[in-house]
């Protein structure tokens, strides 16, 4: 079944994407913990140099998972900055975007989301097809490669 777009729409659409943005927080929350304990628990041993190499490497996936949480509390953040019931007429922020080629909402970089048979890619405004969509409106075409896309609907 095809979903007509909506505000509904929209408001599920930002549903799934704070609970894929909370999971991933916990996840990441989990795993520097996890992290934090297996670095405290790591004794020094008559081999020192093994010892030092562990605690860096524990250091090191740290600071990726710090980077990756740091991004995920940034994507949180712009989420909750949308006002999910606020119907657009243009591509801005927050607006739900049908195509011919699909559905795409301006948000943060969080990928495809799946809800009621629709496939969503939830994209920031900075990406390529970001970019390309601010400030269009319903009617509008523009190119992407090779294709012409055409917006159906903005909501």
């Amino acid at each position: 079944m095809k979903q007509a777009l909506s505000i509904q729409l929209k408001q599920q659409i930002l549903t799934v994407c704070h609970e894929k943005v909370a999971a991933q927080i916990a996840q990441l929350e989990a795993e520097l913990k996890s992290l934090g304990e297996s670095a405290a628990s790591d004794t020094k041993s008559s081999m020192g140099d093994k010892y030092e190499t562990s605690r860096e490497m524990i250091n090191l996936e740290k600071g990726k998972i710090a980077g990756q949480l740091a991004n995920a509390t940034k994507m949180r953040s712009i989420l909750k900055g949308i006002d999910a019931g606020k119907a657009l007429s243009t591509c801005e922020m927050g607006a739900l975007v049908q195509t011919n080629q699909g559905f795409y909402l301006l948000a943060a970089a969080i990928g495809q989301v799946a809800v009621e048979g629709v496939n969503c890619f939830v994209i920031s405004p900075g990406s390529p097809i970001g970019q390309q969509l601010m400030g269009k409106a319903a009617g509008d075409t523009f190119k992407l490669g090779p294709r012409e896309i055409e917006l159906v609907g903005v909501v």
